[in-house]
């Protein structure tokens, strides 16, 4: 598994944008590591580039997922008690982090964050990414394109990925990695 966690944190280092897909649906409208579409959050062009994959309007902004052991360093979440495991909360980005992850920060300063424990394959991917950048966190959004129900199955996963401009679909409960 670690060796297509590796690619697929290559791939975002190279500016690439994809997808994951695990385990269970998720529900609601939140992009939990489960069903979602994952992009590195330091590139300038990142939220245009991921708008333009989703065929979304160009001013919707994107969350970030964070390791929660590293959020306090990047977001201020001392309303919210330090967590914020299910995407609920827009809370603001440190001002000296913001010019770092332009992707995910809005015009007014604010990310809405999703905090991810230690256990998951989706947490492993955010660590390696840090270990390349020193940035614990990746721009998450729903695995979806506009006008589209999210997706639920993993046929669903494969149609939307060959139907966009998405460049990788892992898999996670099998550990398959494919790319275009």
């Amino acid at each position: 598994m670690m060796n297509n966690i590796s690619k697929v944190v290559s791939m975002l280092l190279d500016g690439r944008v994809g997808a994951i897909f695990e385990g269970y649906p998720e529900s609601g409208s939140r992009a939990l590591g489960h069903r979602s579409i994952i992009a590195n959050p330091t590139l300038r062009n990142g939220k245009d580039l991921v708008n333009r994959i989703k065929n979304r309007e160009s001013f919707r902004p994107f969350a970030g997922s964070v390791l929660e052991d590293l959020s306090h360093e990047w977001f201020d979440l001392d309303a919210v008690n330090g967590k914020s495991p299910y995407m609920l909360y827009t809370v603001p980005v440190l001002e000296n982090k913001r010019i770092v992850i332009p992707a995910i920060t809005h015009v007014d300063g604010s990310c809405r964050v999703q905090t991810v424990e230690n256990g998951t394959v989706f947490y492993d991917i955010i660590n390696e990414f840090f270990i390349k950048t020193k940035v614990p966190i990746l721009l998450n959004t729903s695995f979806n394109l506009a006008g589209q129900p999210l997706v639920h199955t993993l046929e669903d996963a494969k149609q939307t990925f060959y139907n966009s401009e998405l460049y990788f679909l892992y898999d996670i409960d099998s550990n398959y990695l494919m790319s275009k």
